[in-house]
C-alpha cells in the first residue's frame, strides 16, 4: 500500500516530448507564412527591378551607344560602331566643349568655395538655438524646395534689363542673363542662393549628432569656440563632408534646369548636360554623340559616389 502514491505520482508525469532539430528548424521557418515571403519577396524585387530598369539599363545602354554613330532614326540592327570616334570628336573638333568643361569646373568652384562654405557658417549659427531659429530655417531651406527652373523665373524678376529689380536700384541697363561677359555670374548666384540651404541643412543635422561632451572637454581646456570647432567638431563631423563633397561635386555636373530655361545653355552658359541635351533630344539628334557626352559626366560622377560609398562601408565596419 505505501507503494502506490509512488507509482501513481510515475504516471502522473508526462515522458519529455522528444526533440528534433529539424524540427525546431522547421517550427522556425513557419513563423513566416507564405503570404510574408511573397509580401517580402516583392517588396525587395520591385525596387530592385526599377533601379535596374530606370537606372543602370540605361546607364550601360548610354555607354554602349557611345561608340556608335547612331541618329535615333532607324532600326537597331542598322547601328554602325565607331567605337571611340565619338570622344575624340567631343575633344578636338566640338567648341562647346571646352567652355562647357570650364563653366562646369567653375560652377563647382563657386559652390565649393563660397556657398559650401556659408552654409555651413549659417548651421553653425542656427545650431545655438537663437531667437526664431526655426523660421530661418525654413526661409533658408525653401529655395532647395523649389526647382532651379523656377529659381530662374524668380531670379529673371531680378535680373531683367528693363523691369528687373537690380537695373532698377541701380540705374543700369544691364543685360544679366543676356550677356556673355556676366551671365555666367548671375546664374551662379542663382544656384548658390539654392545650394546654401541644402547645406545648411545637413551640416545642422551633423552639428545635432555630435557629443556636447567634446565641446566640454575643449573649453575646460581654452580652447576658443573657433578652435574647438575646427580641431574638434569639424573632424568628427567627416561622414557629412564627405556627403557635402559629393553632392557639391554632383550639383555642379547635373546643373541643367537653370542655364537651360535661360537660354538652352548657349551664349556663355554652356554646361556639359546642356550639351547632353542638345545632342540627344535636340534638332540635330546625335544619339551617339550625346551618349559620349554623357558618359564623360558619368565617368566623373563615379568617382566620387565610389569615394562616397568607401567612406560609408569604412565607417560602418568601424
Amino acid at each position: 500500500m505505501s507503494d502506490l502514491p509512488l507509482i501513481q505520482a510515475d504516471r502522473a508525469v508526462p515522458p519529455p516530448a522528444a526533440t528534433t532539430t529539424n524540427g525546431g528548424r522547421g517550427r522556425r521557418l513557419r513563423l513566416l507564412s507564405r503570404t510574408d515571403r511573397v509580401v517580402i519577396t516583392l517588396m525587395v524585387l520591385v525596387p530592385l527591378l526599377l533601379v535596374a530598369g530606370l537606372v543602370w539599363l540605361p546607364a550601360v545602354a548610354t555607354v554602349l551607344l557611345s561608340g556608335t554613330n547612331w541618329d535615333g532614326i532607324g532600326p537597331i540592327s542598322e547601328i554602325e560602331w565607331v567605337g571611340v570616334k565619338n570622344y575624340d570628336d567631343v575633344v578636338n573638333i566640338y567648341p562647346p566643349f571646352v567652355p562647357a568643361v570650364q563653366n562646369n569646373l567653375l560652377w563647382l568652384a563657386a559652390l565649393f568655395v563660397v556657398a559650401t562654405p556659408f552654409g555651413m557658417f549659417l548651421a553653425v549659427l542656427l545650431d545655438k538655438e537663437i531667437r526664431g531659429s526655426r523660421f530661418y530655417q525654413t526661409a533658408l531651406y525653401l529655395p532647395v524646395v523649389l526647382s532651379l527652373a523656377l529659381i530662374g523665373f524668380v531670379w529673371q524678376l531680378i535680373y531683367s534689363r528693363d523691369q528687373g529689380l537690380l537695373n532698377g536700384v541701380f540705374g543700369g541697363e544691364t543685360d544679366w542673363y543676356g550677356d556673355p561677359n556676366v551671365n555666367i555670374w548671375a546664374v551662379l548666384v542663382a544656384a548658390g542662393w539654392r545650394h546654401v540651404g541644402y547645406i545648411m541643412l545637413l551640416y545642422l543635422a551633423g552639428l545635432k549628432g555630435v557629443d556636447p561632451s567634446l565641446r566640454e572637454a575643449a573649453a575646460v581646456d581654452g580652447s576658443s569656440e573657433t578652435s574647438t570647432f575646427f580641431r574638434v567638431v569639424f573632424p568628427v563631423m567627416r561622414p557629412i563632408n564627405i556627403i557635402v563633397l559629393v553632392v557639391t561635386v554632383i550639383e555642379s555636373l547635373r546643373a541643367f534646369d537653370l542655364v537651360w530655361v535661360i537660354n538652352k545653355g548657349r551664349n556663355g552658359l554652356e554646361l556639359i548636360s546642356a550639351l547632353v541635351t542638345q545632342n540627344v533630344v535636340g534638332e540635330a539628334s546625335r544619339i551617339g554623340f550625346g551618349s559620349a557626352l554623357a558618359t564623360i559626366m558619368l565617368a566623373v560622377s563615379l568617382v566620387f559616389i565610389t569615394i562616397y560609398l568607401w567612406t560609408v562601408m569604412r565607417e560602418g565596419k568601424r
